[in-house]
């Protein structure tokens, strides 16, 4: 029996000088024309479109809506093809059991190498996710070129924080630093699998200089640090998470200093878009995704500058598990002007449009109450929300706070209810209080919102 084996399955030379990293990149896209971008994307997507005619679950999507593959000429046409979400894709694992029909992979005898994980399960239960050697190669490349150009090098030792076992996002990060920097890297994983004291323990036996995860287990680190009187020994400069609007400020706080970058990526995509050395939004990998932005209502592309679902298309990734219009149902804006390289950026994200609640006629974002109790000394940033439905059917949202004393409800309440456009209610509860609801110390991503409806 023969079959490719991992490296054989695609060309690492020519991946290099698709996707440059490094002075290649910079070089590469400091000056061109969006028109040149463009052109660039659109080869990439009749390739792509190719692969996913051959794959049954688009099969069946596109044929649904009776499009043809004649129908679709080249990149302009991609509005004529539905999107789609996680739910559909947990359709098609319970319609065709165990991976789904939408990997697209051949005979077990003649198929290159697969890497399988799965989603953290954050919004319900995990989704299997698969790779090809390409598309996973060219994943880790955009996180690794990412981090270069946000100024690690060589020198540096990332500790990362992200989970393993079977949730992917630990292990393609590991991947990452290790095939696409020079850094030394530690995969100490969530506090479950290394807990927090040995976590600040490595970093200050190891020279740790980058700490790379989510940001709420990052500050949590900070405060075992204060409390074992290791700052001292602890050199971080550079804190790489994905970052809330409120989230920068007090991150870098707690890490005396450390300058914190923002990215942004989901399980099914990979890295969609990170911040430069500038720290001026983040630029979408253009080379590689395609990114639109569509009204959380209506699906039609927002006006400039306006808030919508972020709609993915990993124009790279025509091996394993072609992901073309996936609706991400994480929310964000596009910057206005031209940053440092062609590509455009957006602000981060903002929250998630199937998680948003409407209380009396008003679209609430939960994650966006981290922006609005920034830089309070009072709290400790850590919160959660319930959502109940009275006896009237009228909704309540109740918002628990961490307080370090002195904190005024009604005020807090005030503030909420400016920020957020409608009233919610406010309670509080000492520090580490909410710890046991958000999961704060399991998750890789903490629970924000509880939704006591039945709805």
């Amino acid at each position: 029996m023969t079959y490719p084996t991992y490296f054989e399955a695609f060309d690492i030379k020519q991946l290099l000088t698709d996707y440059p990293i490094g002075e290649a990149f910079t070089a590469r896209y400091a000056s061109m024309s969006r028109d040149e971008l463009f052109s660039i994307q659109d080869a990439q997507f009749r390739r792509l479109m190719v692969r996913g005619w051959q794959v049954p679950f688009y099969q069946r999507l596109w044929g649904a809506r009776g499009i043809e593959p004649g129908d679709i000429r080249g990149l302009e046409d991609i509005t004529k093809l539905p999107v789609y979400d996680k739910s559909d894709l947990m359709q098609s694992i319970a319609d065709y059991p165990p991976y789904g029909d939408f990997h697209g992979m051949s005979a077990p005898t003649t198929r290159a190498p697969t890497i399988f994980h799965t989603t953290s399960g954050t919004t319900g239960r995990p989704q299997t996710l698969m790779f090809g050697p390409k598309g996973r190669e060219v994943g880790n490349l955009l996180v690794g070129r990412m981090y270069r150009w946000m100024g690690l090098d060589s020198e540096d030792v990332v500790q990362s924080v992200y989970g393993h076992g079977m949730i992917n996002g630990g292990h393609y990060i590991r991947e990452a630093v290790t095939h696409f920097t020079n850094s030394v890297f530690l995969s100490a994983g969530t506090g479950i699998e290394t807990r927090s004291a040995k976590q600040v323990e490595l970093m200050a036996d190891f020279g740790v200089t980058a700490l790379v995860g989510f940001v709420d287990y990052i500050r949590k680190l900070a405060g075992t640090a204060e409390e074992m009187g290791l700052f001292d020994t602890i050199n971080i400069k550079m804190i790489i998470g994905h970052l809330g609007t409120e989230d920068r400020a007090s991150t870098e706080a707690a890490w005396h200093g450390a300058k914190a970058y923002d990215w942004y990526g989901v399980g099914d995509t990979g890295s969609i878009a990170g911040e430069g050395p500038d720290r001026d939004g983040m630029y979408v990998w253009e080379d590689a995704q395609y990114l639109e932005l569509l009204d959380v209502d209506s699906g039609q592309p927002v006006a400039p500058g306006a808030t919508g679902d972020m709609v993915v298309t990993c124009l790279y990734k025509d091996d394993i598990a072609p992901c073309i219009r996936f609706n991400t149902h994480d929310i964000t804006h596009e910057l206005g002007g031209r940053g440092a390289i062609a590509f455009k950026r957006i602000a981060g994200f903002k929250g998630r449009s199937d998680n948003m609640v409407k209380l009396r006629g008003i679209n609430v974002f939960p994650h966006a109450i981290g922006a609005i109790i920034e830089n309070r000394s009072d709290l400790t940033g850590e919160y959660i929300c319930h959502v109940r439905r009275d006896a009237a059917q009228k909704d309540h949202m109740i918002v628990t706070l961490e307080s370090r004393g002195g904190t005024e409800p009604q005020a807090l309440a005030d503030l909420l209810r400016r920020g957020l456009g409608v009233e919610v209610e406010v309670a509080l509860v000492g520090p580490g209080e909410t710890a046991k609801l958000t999961e704060i110390d399991t998750r890789q991503k903490p629970l924000r919102l509880i939704d006591e409806r039945g709805v």
